[in-house]
This record gives C-alpha cells, sequence and structure tokens, in this order.
C-alpha cells in the first residue's frame, strides 16, 4: 500500500495513492488532517458545527496536490476529477474554488460531481478522487 505517514491515516484497507503504468488514482481525499481534525470544520462547546465549503474544497486540492508530489505529480496532471457533496447548495462554493486550480487550463480535466447522503464523518462537505497521467 501506498500510504503517506504526513497525510491522514486511512479509515480502511486502501492507499492515497496508486500506479498503474503511466496512470496514478487518487483514493477519495477529504480535509482531514493528519491529526484527525478537519480544515473548514469546527464545533462549539454545545456541539453546533460551523462548516465551510470553500476551505474545505481547498484543502482537498491542496492534499491531493501533495499526494500526486509523492509520485512526482502535479495537479496539472489530473485527467479526470470526481467530486461527492453532502449538500448540491454547496456546489457554488466548491465549483469557485475548483475553477481557481483548473480553470486556467488549456484542457482541464474531465469530471463527474454527484450529491451523496453522506461521507465518512459528519464534518465532511466534500471528498474528491482522481486520475492523474504521469509517465
Amino acid at each position: 500500500m501506498s500510504v503517506l505517514k504526513e497525510k491522514a491515516k486511512p479509515r480502511g484497507a486502501y492507499s492515497h495513492i496508486k500506479r498503474a503504468g503511466p496512470f496514478l488514482f487518487v483514493s477519495g481525499t477529504s480535509s482531514r488532517r493528519a491529526d484527525g481534525s478537519f480544515v473548514g470544520a469546527s464545533a462549539d462547546a454545545a456541539g453546533t458545527a460551523t462548516l465551510d465549503i470553500r476551505e474545505q474544497t481547498r484543502a482537498v486540492l491542496a492534499h491531493i496536490g501533495d499526494i500526486l508530489s509523492s509520485e512526482g505529480a502535479t495537479l496539472d496532471d489530473v485527467v479526470e476529477v470526481g467530486a461527492f457533496l453532502v449538500n448540491m447548495n454547496d456546489f457554488g462554493g466548491y465549483n469557485e474554488e475548483y475553477a481557481k486550480v483548473f480553470g486556467a487550463m488549456e484542457s482541464p480535466p474531465t469530471r463527474t460531481t454527484v450529491a451523496v447522503h453522506q461521507l465518512p464523518h459528519p464534518l465532511l462537505l466534500i471528498e474528491i478522487k482522481c486520475v492523474a497521467y504521469k509517465p
């Protein structure tokens, strides 16, 4: 398994990234930090959560960039993206942050964005997986 020690430990038997020939497959990635806390998510003493789709999206894309760098790749090498949102009302903020990374590319990656019932932690609004091409 290719698990990166500086990233959040997978919550199952999977790798952060796996190479298959010239392709790199990045598992679903969230804003969870290595210490188990989350970027873009906090809760007060009463348990009321404050969640920010923009912060979470930026963190997810940064984590993916770090994961890709372990194989000598960058976000410029991404050819396909799959994004999972807990609430499609967050699509606008997610889409704007996503465009800051991929919008200026001559040929941005293909993308599918779907709503899901829930993600592995209640503070998560988004998870993204991708495929990169890096011979």
